[in-house]
């Protein structure tokens, strides 16, 4: 597990900060902010996961699966600063982690604990959460004089050639580590599923970008914030669904399908929401987490639904841990007398356990979307001071080299 572990450790430390170090003349920020907000969200957040997931009259044992999930809750919080980048201050972004990883903690105790609804890439509980998160909280910052508007015409929110090949050197790394991402918290077959699937996703995903990216295009040429982004889309629909029985095929048309969604939103729906309601988001999180997260989610419900349990044969319940017989059934002494060791479940059929799927990312969306809105309320407090947009010089002591301010 320990190697898995390193692969999300540095997904979450280098692959988002270079991904975010695209904004020319806030590269410390990207880079530096997120290493901060990582460090400090991954203490909080093994607090909270602990106390929200206990009897709260334990000892709590630190294992990797403590790590792994403070480190999925970070991504959370780093899918949430993509959102804002360039628009919060260092103080603002600590109010936001502390206040976010509360909510995260309890949103997923509602999914995974309450309602055992399955998504082991995450794509509902970290990558939807985040982005909704991080969409109603700079919706509401924006709701002040400065505005959307105002966001988007700064010329300082731009790149430059060399800031942009920082940002898809980050792209590369997160591409290249996405498949433990998704298949870390899984065991035996689950794992070696989440794995192939997701390496097949995404692969099909960046194909499926470059072709999208220039036929979209008038002059056939491609978009660098879509090869940046949009190529990572096919993990992130395919995480909630990584560890079942999609086979390649299956997987191949998940990024593709992915990479469609990401590149026409990057390109058409992102525009709309900014002139029509006011919803800056520097990063472009909804186009790579929020809507693929959705997908994810759909996608799981649907396999779900339609699940053929005689092809898992002793796997079924690894997968979804609710649909194992009661204990009190014979059919589960039956289980346990054959050395299976499966848990205690509901005995739930596959047209419940897709219900208890839809519930869950509904209330996930519900919930990161109150969440995001309260939290940004909260940060319009006078207390709050607001930062000059996308400029590193207010926070950081500088080197020679600053790019110059672009002209409009």
């Amino acid at each position: 597990l320990y190697p898995m572990f390193q692969d999300v450790h540095g997904m979450m430390f280098i692959g988002f900060g270079f991904l975010m170090a695209f904004l020319y003349r806030y590269g410390y920020s990207s880079i530096g902010l997120n290493f901060f907000l990582g460090a400090l969200v991954i203490q909080w957040a093994t607090l909270v996961l602990a106390f929200l997931h206990s009897s709260h009259n334990e000892t709590l044992e630190l294992q990797l699966d403590n790590l792994l999930t403070a480190d999925f809750a970070a991504a959370a919080v780093m899918i949430t600063f993509g959102a804002v980048l360039g628009k919060v201050s260092p103080l603002q972004l600590l109010v936001i982690a502390f206040v976010e990883i509360m909510i995260f903690g309890v949103n997923e105790m509602i999914g995974v604990r309450e309602l055992r609804a399955v998504d082991i890439g995450g794509s509902m509980f970290v990558h939807t959460f985040g982005a909704y998160f991080g969409l109603a909280l700079t919706r509401m910052l924006a709701a002040d004089t400065r505005g959307a508007r105002h966001y988007g015409g700064s010329p300082k929110e731009g790149a430059v050639y060399h800031s942009d090949l920082f940002s898809l050197l980050g792209t590369l790394i997160l591409w290249q580590y996405w498949p433990s991402f998704n298949s870390a918290l899984g065991v035996g077959d689950q794992r070696h599923r989440a794995v192939i699937n997701t390496y097949y996703s995404l692969a099909a995903c960046v194909v499926v970008t470059f072709a999208v990216s220039c036929l979209f295009d008038k002059k056939g040429k491609f978009h660098m914030v879509e090869v940046q982004n949009a190529s990572l889309a096919g993990g992130v629909a395919v995480g909630a669904a990584a560890d079942f029985l999609l086979q390649p095929f299956g997987a191949l048309l998940i990024g593709s399908a992915a990479a469609l969604v990401s590149v026409f939103a990057f390109r058409y729906i992102q525009p709309h929401l900014q002139k029509y309601y006011h919803i800056h988001d520097t990063c472009g999180v909804h186009n790579l987490h929020g809507l693929p997260g959705i997908m994810g989610g759909l996608i799981a419900i649907i396999a779900t639904a339609t699940i053929n349990s005689n092809k898992y044969g002793n796997s079924l319940y690894q997968v979804y841990p609710a649909m194992a017989p009661n204990n009190h059934t014979s059919e589960f002494l039956v289980i346990n007398a054959l050395g299976y060791g499966y848990s205690t479940g509901e005995g739930r059929n596959s047209a419940q356990q897709a219900g208890y799927q839809m519930a869950a990312l509904v209330i996930t969306l519900v919930i990161a979307i109150v969440g995001g809105t309260l939290t940004g309320l909260l940060l319009r407090l006078p207390i709050f001071k607001q930062p000059e947009l996308f400029e590193d010089s207010e926070n950081w002591h500088m080197a020679p080299g600053q790019p110059e301010v672009l002209a409009d």
